[in-house]
């Protein structure tokens, strides 16, 4: 049985309850846990619900569109309300989840800021969870450390850290650990609950703030959610409104309709849009998962150079500037390599990939690893330059609109069996990391979050469905699919030796993955019967 302890009035905690919790689960933040929990928690229902409605008209053959009901937003003159001294200079971005390690890391890079994960890059399991926040609250107060066991280094936080920004959990993803009226409270207001009352004030008396990243917004409805829960927030602690600030990552086709929108319900809090790239491909195939001449080829093809993916980061860059907001670039998620060649076509590629966001007028970027920071800070201060903190003033108003043809615009391109079998390799691997508790992966180069098997799984899915064929002919059926995942297994398992294969947990992470592959409907997120197993032995 697992432990069950009432810490909080209606709060119930399931799972371990080590004694160095405690600091993060006082009664005094849980109860601010449960007023968020009773004041916001029952509205999460009937956005989800909201997000089945649109997807169903444009399952049944329309597609999205900008909204006639919000155009005198779009048309509006009006900007958000500013942007504090230490978020204006953002050209170079770190993420990764919330381990100890990684946060020390990540805040001595040569970067502006760093965005500390409980999203895509964190299996949430309970321990990661509540030591997350334990570790960011120590980032925080300036004391954390962390020695390796296996070689005694020992790290520590330099004099003139990176800014702090926490990502929490989408809408869709539950806490089940922490109950409140007898159900599971979302992960969303349990990250964002904890991480603000711990740290707000610490980070107040700093000259900085409580800053958060929000991932997967689908419509200005949930902005608007989210824009109350900032405002209680705010009122309930006696602070200036506006004083927490968001970044809102685009990574939906239906959000990236609802830009304006989105910047408006949240004005006073909000200072930047981020093009998430890897998720929005993913949303890309799921909205459009019923239009047979909406089909991606192989990821790889799948480029920021593709017309549709270029309108949607030249109409973020033109939103946000013109409300006043700056406007994120996507991930270089490459690790560097030990061969020098090979290092060399890692930094070409992230170099021409940070040229484009640069040069289409972003003001910063993303990198998963603190070795491709200086390469993307020396694109971005080529473009900036020394005396400017961003590029604000690019406000692309000579363009021409960008409609919603061009934002749905069919990708060209092929499905190879080259494509669908690094597929099914990398996204094996990536379940069975996340199943087993990690999250952030280096799989072939590449530093992988759950979009990479969001993606993968998907883009199969579509082809078996809209009865595509490879580009050796081969009709895409379940059957060649489960006859490649078969095989790609075993390719995995010569990769990463007997025993490593033999002692994880392979056989579930492609039984799961043959599940969502193959079934008849496209599951919203496998990260939500990833988190069943992920955390059956704390909860049952």
């Amino acid at each position: 049985m697992s432990q069950v302890t009432e810490l909080a009035q209606g709060i119930q905690v399931i799972g371990p309850q080590k004694p160095e919790y405690k600091a993060i689960l006082s009664e005094e933040a849980l109860a601010f846990v449960a007023e968020l929990g009773s004041r916001f928690a029952p509205a999460i229902n009937q956005l989800l619900a909201g997000r089945e409605a649109r997807q169903a008209i444009v399952d049944a053959g329309q597609l999205p569109d900008f909204l006639p009901e919000t155009k005198d937003i779009r048309d509006g003159d009006w900007k958000i309300l500013g942007i504090p001294d230490d978020l204006k200079d953002r050209r170079v971005e770190i993420t990764g989840p919330v381990d100890r390690k990684m946060i020390i890391n990540a805040l001595n890079a040569r970067v502006k800021v760093f965005m500390a994960d409980f999203e895509d890059s964190l299996a949430p399991s309970w321990e990661k969870v509540i030591e997350g926040q334990q570790n960011l609250k120590d980032a925080v107060e300036g004391t954390i450390e962390f020695t390796n066991p296996g070689n005694g280094k020992h790290y520590q936080l330099n004099e003139d850290p990176a800014v702090l920004i926490a990502r929490v959990r989408g809408l869709h993803l539950k806490e089940n650990h922490i109950l409140f009226d007898g159900q599971p409270l979302p992960g969303a207001l349990v990250d964002f609950a904890l991480y603000f009352y711990h740290n707000y004030l610490t980070l107040l008396k700093k000259g900085s703030g409580p800053y958060f990243y929000i991932p997967k917004l689908q419509s200005h409805l949930e902005a608007r959610w989210w824009a109350q829960v900032f405002a209680f927030t705010e009122e309930r602690f006696c602070l200036q409104p506006g004083t927490i600030k968001v970044t809102c990552l685009i990574e939906t086709l239906p959000a990236v309709f609802e830009m304006d929108e989105i910047l408006y319900e949240l004005r006073n809090n909000i200072v930047a849009l981020n093009c998430g790239r890897w998720d929005y491909i993913f949303s890309y195939i799921k909205t459009l998962r019923n239009h047979s001449d909406r089909v991606l080829p192989d990821r790889q093809q799948v480029t920021m150079e593709k017309p549709f993916l270029s309108a949607y980061s030249r109409l973020l860059i033109k939103t946000c500037h013109k409300r006043g907001a700056l406007a994120m670039g996507g991930m270089a998620a490459f690790i560097p390599a030990k061969d020098p060649e090979l290092q060399q076509k890692v930094l070409d590629k992230v170099t021409q990939d940070k040229e484009l966001e640069a040069r289409n007028g972003h003001d910063g970027t993303w990198v998963a690893h603190p070795g491709l920071a200086d390469t993307a800070m020396g694109v971005f201060n080529e473009f900036i330059g020394p005396e400017m903190d961003n590029q604000l003033h690019i406000s692309r108003d000579v363009d021409a609109p960008i409609t919603a043809k061009e934002l749905l615009q069919p990708c060209e391109g092929q499905a190879t069996e080259a494509g669908m079998r690094a597929n099914i390799r990398i996204a094996v691997q990536y379940i069975e990391a996340w199943i087993t508790g990690n999250g952030c992966v280096p799989i072939y180069g590449l530093m992988e979050d759950a979009a990479t098997a969001e993606i993968s799984r998907a883009s199969i899915w579509q082809w078996i469905k809209h009865g595509k064929s490879l580009d050796n002919g081969q009709l895409i059926t379940p059957a060649l699919f489960r006859s490649m995942l078969e095989q790609e297994l075993k390719v995995v398992r010569q990769e990463l030796g007997e025993e490593r294969f033999d002692h994880g947990a392979f056989e579930q992470a492609s039984t799961l993955f043959e599940e969502l592959t193959t079934s008849d409907e496209l599951a919203d997120f496998l990260t939500l019967p990833g988190y069943q197993i992920l955390t059956q032995e704390t909860i049952s």
